[in-house]
């Protein structure tokens, strides 16, 4: 009888792990890949919670990772937000994968402690949705914020990390490590950390035809707060030029004149 009592007095708390059986209450997203779903505990992306994914550098397709669950939140009419993404985002391609454009927002800020705040104040403000972020640096302190953030207010943030990141302490519901296969045909995905379970064994996905294994960025520029309007709204902007990879990393270059002019962005992705 006190066994039966206390079985349903531990099903009532989703979030607690009973030692060596796999937590599977958990409030999930499924992640849209089979593969992945049966290694993480509850069968998908924690539902208020942050997620780390960590890359050795960009182009593993760690964004199209996310694509099934993104667009699965746009269909339950969920927003979507993305903080400083590294590159200019195509609508087009979003849209063609079922991301609902019209719930999307794409926010720039001027550094990383704005960035870092705004990320917050996503995860704080409605309830449901996702936000993505690119922090370039990230504190256990403020990790530890927008955990409690997502947590408190039902939403999901996943957040895009260097490879030194690995060796980090974090409190993040669930860490992975993305990294090209040898062959170069595939992205091996490993569980770091996850709640729940004991990390289960890498999986190997294919994620994107234009994966670049060597960390191409392919020039792609920043985005100017006019630019990403016209973007957002399906237009196309100016032509591109060549430029930097991160939106912090922009130059100035003069033009006729003297005039100072800004170089346009990539959209060719």
């Amino acid at each position: 009888m006190q066994k039966s009592a206390l079985d349903k007095l531990l099903a009532t708390t989703p979030s607690l792990w009973k030692g060596r059986r796999p937590n599977h209450a958990q409030h999930t997203l499924p992640s849209g890949h089979a593969n992945l779903d049966a290694r993480l505990p509850g069968g998908g992306w924690p539902v208020g919670a942050v997620t780390e994914l960590i890359t050795p550098h960009p182009g593993l397709g760690e964004l199209s990772l996310l694509l099934p669950a993104l667009a699965e939140m746009g269909r339950r009419g969920q927003w979507l937000l993305f903080v400083d993404p590294p590159w200019v985002p195509y609508p087009a391609a979003l849209q063609a994968q079922g991301l609902s454009l019209e719930r999307l927002l794409l926010i720039r800020t001027r550094d990383a402690s704005e960035s870092l705040w705004a990320c917050e104040q996503a995860l704080c403000n409605g309830r449901g949705g996702a936000v993505l972020a690119w922090p370039e640096r990230i504190g256990f302190t403020r990790l530890r914020r927008l955990q409690l953030a997502a947590q408190e207010n039902g939403k999901s943030a996943f957040l895009y990390r260097p490879r030194e990141a690995r060796e980090q302490a974090s409190p993040a519901a669930l860490r992975l490590f993305l990294e090209t296969e040898e062959d170069q045909c595939g992205t091996r995905v490993s569980v770091l950390k996850c709640r729940g379970s004991h990390p289960s064994p890498p999986t190997r996905l294919r994620l994107s035809t234009f994966a670049n294994p060597a960390g191409d960025t392919g020039g792609h520029e920043t985005l100017s707060p006019a630019a990403s309007r016209t973007l957002l709204a399906g237009h196309t902007p100016a032509a591109p030029g060549p430029g930097p990879a991160h939106p912090r990393a922009e130059r100035e270059v003069v033009g006729r004149g003297g005039d100072r002019v800004r170089p346009g962005p990539r959209t060719d992705h």
